[in-house]
C-alpha cells in the first residue's frame, strides 16, 4: 500500500444501497488511513435523483474511481478494450426464474410457449437479460433466437446483433409493464420489474407458478448464485496505485463481515420472519452465497460469458483471468 507520509488517495465509489453495501454509507467501515472513501449512493437502470444511469456514466464518462457495474456491460467494454478492469467482487446476484412475467391470458404455461413471443427486456445487454435468455437456452431448451424481443431502454455498449436476431425499442410514451397489462407484449423479463408487475396487477403473473423450486433446481444443478454486478476500477488508476484493487476488495470484505451480523437481532429486517428467512436460507443454499474471489466464481463467470457469446455481445471467447487486474488473480 502506499507508504507512510504521502497524501490520502480520494476514491469515490458508486454503489447501489443494498443491505451489504450499507457498512460503504453508515459510517461503520474502517477505512485505511492512506484512503479518503466517498461513498455515493448511484442508481442503475432506471435514474435516480442523482442525476443518471450509474453504469452509463462510468462507462461513458469514467466518472467513479470504483463503481459497482453490470457484468454484461463490463464484459463488452473488455471485449472492446476499454480503460476499465475489475475486482472479484460481485454486490448484487439474482436468479432469472423469478424475474419472468408473463400475461395471464397469453397462454404462455411453460418456457417452450415463449417461442414465437413478444417479450420485454430493459436492453438486450442488461446482464439479468443475458442470464434469461441464456437460461432460457441452456436450462430449458428454449432457443432465445426464436423469441421477438421488445426493449425499454438504450444499448449501454453498442453491438452488432447476430443476423435474424428480432429487436425493436418500445415506443416513446410506451410503458413496458402497461404493455405487459394489455397483451401487447406477452412476457417480461427484467432486474426491476415495473410497479404494474409488483402491485399485484390480477393481469400478470410469474410464468413458474414456483420459482423458488426451479431456483434451488438450479442451484443445487450449477453450485452458484447468479452474478449480476462485478466492481470496476478506471484502469489508470490501477497503473498509478497499483495497490488499489486489493485495499478496494479488502474493503468489501469488511463489509461483508459486519453484514453477516446484521441478522443476529431477528427484528434487524422490517420483514417479520426475517431471521427465520436467513436461517432457512443457510441450510438450503450454504453458508457463503456471495463468495468474492475469482476461484469460488470461476465457474459462475464461465456460464454467464458463454452466454454473452453465443447472444453476440461479445466477439471472442474470453477467459476468466482477463477479466481482472493481476493482483487480484491469485484470490
Amino acid at each position: 500500500m502506499a507508504g507512510g507520509g504521502r497524501k490520502k488517495l480520494k476514491l469515490r465509489v458508486a454503489l447501489s444501497h443494498y443491505d451489504r453495501n450499507i457498512p460503504f454509507f453508515d459510517g461503520n467501515l474502517l477505512v485505511p488511513d492512506n484512503i479518503e472513501l466517498t461513498a455515493l449512493q448511484v442508481g442503475q437502470s432506471v435514474p435516480l435523483r442523482d442525476g443518471g444511469d450509474r453504469h452509463e456514466r462510468m462507462i461513458g464518462h469514467s466518472e467513479f474511481d470504483v463503481c459497482e457495474l453490470s457484468l454484461s456491460s463490463y464484459l463488452m467494454t473488455q471485449s472492446r478494450h476499454m480503460p476499465f478492469t475489475a475486482v472479484p467482487v460481485f454486490p448484487r446476484r439474482l436468479f432469472s426464474p423469478s424475474q419472468m412475467y408473463v400475461n395471464v391470458s397469453s397462454g404462455i404455461e411453460k418456457p417452450e410457449d415463449l417461442i414465437g413471443r413478444n417479450v420485454g427486456l430493459s436492453s438486450f445487454q442488461t446482464t439479468l437479460s443475458v442470464l434469461a435468455k441464456g437460461d432460457l437456452k441452456w436450462e430449458y431448451g428454449v432457443p432465445w433466437e426464436k423469441i421477438r424481443w421488445f426493449l425499454n431502454r438504450e444499448e449501454t455498449v453498442g453491438f452488432t446483433p447476430k443476423e435474424g436476431t428480432f429487436l425493436q425499442k418500445i415506443g416513446e410514451g410506451k410503458k413496458i409493464g402497461r404493455m405487459l397489462e394489455e397483451g401487447e407484449i406477452d412476457a417480461l423479463f427484467m432486474p426491476h420489474p415495473p410497479k404494474s408487475v409488483t402491485q399485484g396487477s390480477d393481469r400478470v403473473r410469474r410464468l413458474f407458478r414456483n420459482p423458488r423450486e426451479e431456483e434451488l433446481k438450479y442451484y443445487r444443478k450449477n453450485g452458484f448464485y447468479p452474478i449480476m454486478h462485478i466492481v470496476a476500477l478506471k484502469k489508470d488508476l490501477v497503473e498509478k496505485e497499483p495497490w488499489v484493487p486489493r485495499a478496494v476488495m479488502d474493503l468489501f470484505e469488511e463489509a461483508k463481515k459486519i453484514v453477516s451480523q446484521y441478522y443476529d437481532d431477528p427484528n434487524w429486517s422490517y420483514l417479520a420472519w426475517g431471521r427465520h428467512f436467513y436461517e432457512e436460507q443457510r441450510e438450503l443454499l450454504g453458508k457463503d452465497l456471495w463468495p468474492f474471489g475469482v476461484s469460488k466464481n470461476r465457474k459462475n463467470l464461465e456460464r454467464f460469458m458463454e452466454y454473452s457469446l453465443d447472444q453476440g455481445l461479445i466477439d471472442r471467447k474470453m477467459a476468466v483471468d482477463d477479466l481482472f487486474t493481476e493482483s487480484v488473480l491469485n484470490t
